[in-house]
């Protein structure tokens, strides 16, 4: 997939396009039958499949502080993106001067004079241009204009609620990350640097512990966690504690995955936290060795869970490498 930040990178190289359009954050199951879809026409109709998305997201320039967590960082929404196979993203910086645009002048300045845009995708509920102005219908009207077509997909349901950022959100930071994962086909992850802690899991507690630099928005809620971790091209399984380690008396939110089978030195190194189900909530302990004896439990209990057919995990990051950004 090439990753395109302006039109001026691509507009003398698409002849027509197919295009879908959103700001995709989660890149959830609807966000993928969308891509599909795109993808799908585009072969069809010997068109170039274009995802267009933006960076910083729209709310966090129209409403600055006061926006909700995202759910995948742009570096992750690409990789995601790109698995689902269109040729090109092409990912737009979002200002205040795109805001002020009506839904005409984008579509003229970037799908028809940018992307030759001749065929075009949007979610059930997508809108565009200056205070949302531009709907399915604007949309329809511009393309008899400018000779393209415009399809509307329906929204995707699973266990009879509509699939949304907002709902997988809401499971997330309630904890129920087992209730996410068919509605992203993937584990809820953050990723982060591995970084020296207080060194208090293997000196006093025997239960090493790989303390994450975090760059993620979107945590879960804290507790003990059953958990996937990629260290490098290996994937063990694991628990991992989000909260502030009452029994210390931290105050710094921190997340803490101690890998289990996994002896090694991987500080600095990146790693992938795969949150399977929720162990437990975050508790303070009257003692280390009742601490060391919960713990205990939680391990055992973290693998009885990994052990089952429904936690295997996916891994589609050997296709993440494949995106190539146009400069």
């Amino acid at each position: 997939m090439i990753v395109a930040r302006t039109i001026q990178d691509i507009r003398d190289v698409i002849a027509g396009s197919c295009v879908t359009i959103g700001n995709f954050d989660g890149v959830h199951k609807g966000h993928q039958k969308l891509i599909e879809l795109a993808c799908e026409r585009a072969k069809a109709r010997d068109l170039v499949s274009v995802v267009v998305t933006f960076d910083p997201h729209p709310l966090r320039v129209l409403r600055n502080d006061r926006t909700p967590p995202f759910i995948t960082l742009t570096e992750q929404k690409l990789e995601i993106i790109s698995q689902f196979g269109p040729q090109v993203c092409l990912l737009l910086e979002f200002t205040m001067d795109m805001a002020r645009l009506s839904p005409e002048q984008f579509v003229k300045t970037y799908l028809v004079d940018g992307l030759n845009v001749k065929d075009m995708i949007i979610g059930y509920d997508y809108h565009l241009g200056k205070g949302r102005a531009g709907n399915f219908e604007t949309l329809c009207a511009l393309g008899e204009k400018y000779g393209f077509t415009v399809d509307r997909l329906d929204p995707v349901t699973i266990d009879n609620a509509v699939v949304s950022s907002t709902r997988i959100r809401d499971l997330v930071q309630a904890g129920h990350v087992w209730a996410v994962r068919p509605l992203l086909g993937r584990f809820y992850q953050v990723k982060g640097e591995v970084v020296h802690g207080m060194n208090r899991g293997g000196k006093l507690l025997g239960f090493p512990t790989a303390n994450l630099k975090l760059v993620d928005e979107l945590f879960p809620k804290p507790g003990v966690y059953a958990i996937w971790a990629e260290a490098g091209e290996a994937v063990y399984e694991g628990v991992a504690n989000i909260g502030k380690n009452p029994t210390f008396g931290n105050d710094a939110l921190s997340v803490e995955a101690h890998l289990l089978d996994f002896s090694g030195d991987i500080y600095g190194d990146e790693i992938r936290v795969h949150f399977v189900q929720r162990i437990r909530d975050e508790k303070k302990f009257n003692s280390l060795d009742e601490l060391k004896d919960r713990i205990a439990r939680d391990v055992e209990l973290g693998r009885r869970i990994l052990a089952q057919p429904e936690a295997a995990i996916k891994l589609t990051h050997p296709n993440f490498g494949r995106c190539a950004e146009v400069r």
